[in-house]
């Protein structure tokens, strides 16, 4: 069991700031940062593949097949069950990827954010678990990833009333303290 303890917490304590592992969370999702393949691969979006065993796979090969045969584009979202995850469901999304020398796109990374928080709130889910969408291999740069996550969550937050608690889940604690350097959520 991971109950990591929480670094800072905002909007009265609905979103948490916390270290750990997201593939331990006990929420009722976590958000897997996918690629569009929706098949697995490297860091979060691979761990979450291990430890939930086969059934996400499985789940995700269907979607594939069903409804996004050219794979999942950035910024959409699906859902799944949670496999053998403490999770009981996952949300996968597509981060945009930056490009060298190119601008990183903001509207693509809110969008992942949002549509994470509406689908959940869609089924019913209270709690969700987020790792930094696309500040790792995808490149966005951390100080301005931290800046759309926070003002997108606030705004979500506030016209959705079923969401009770979103963590932000840093695997890295430099990751975390750069995201609390950058944030945007306010006091009230």
């Amino acid at each position: 069991m991971d109950t990591p303890e929480t670094l800072e917490s905002f909007l009265h304590g609905k979103v948490r700031v916390l270290i750990g592992d997201i593939t331990a969370q006990q929420v009722d999702a976590i958000v897997n940062a996918a690629n569009s393949t929706l098949l697995g691969g490297g860091g979060v979006d691979g761990a979450i593949h291990r430890k939930g065993g086969p059934e996400i796979l499985e789940q995700c090969r269907e979607l594939r097949r069903l409804q996004f045969p050219d794979g999942l584009p950035t910024g959409e979202v699906v859902i799944t069950g949670g496999g053998l995850l403490a999770a009981r469901h996952v949300i996968h999304t597509v981060g945009p990827i930056c490009r060298l020398g190119g601008a990183p796109d903001a509207a693509g990374l809110a969008s992942c954010y949002r549509k994470s928080l509406e689908l959940a709130a869609q089924h019913g889910l209270r709690s969700i678990a987020f790792p930094a969408i696309s500040t790792g291999v995808y490149a966005y740069p951390r100080e301005q990833a931290a800046v759309v996550a926070s003002e997108t969550i606030a705004a979500v937050l506030h016209r959705l009333a079923g969401i009770a608690e979103v963590r932000l889940v840093f695997y890295d604690p430099e990751d975390a303290a750069i995201f609390l350097r950058n944030h945007k959520f306010t006091t009230t």
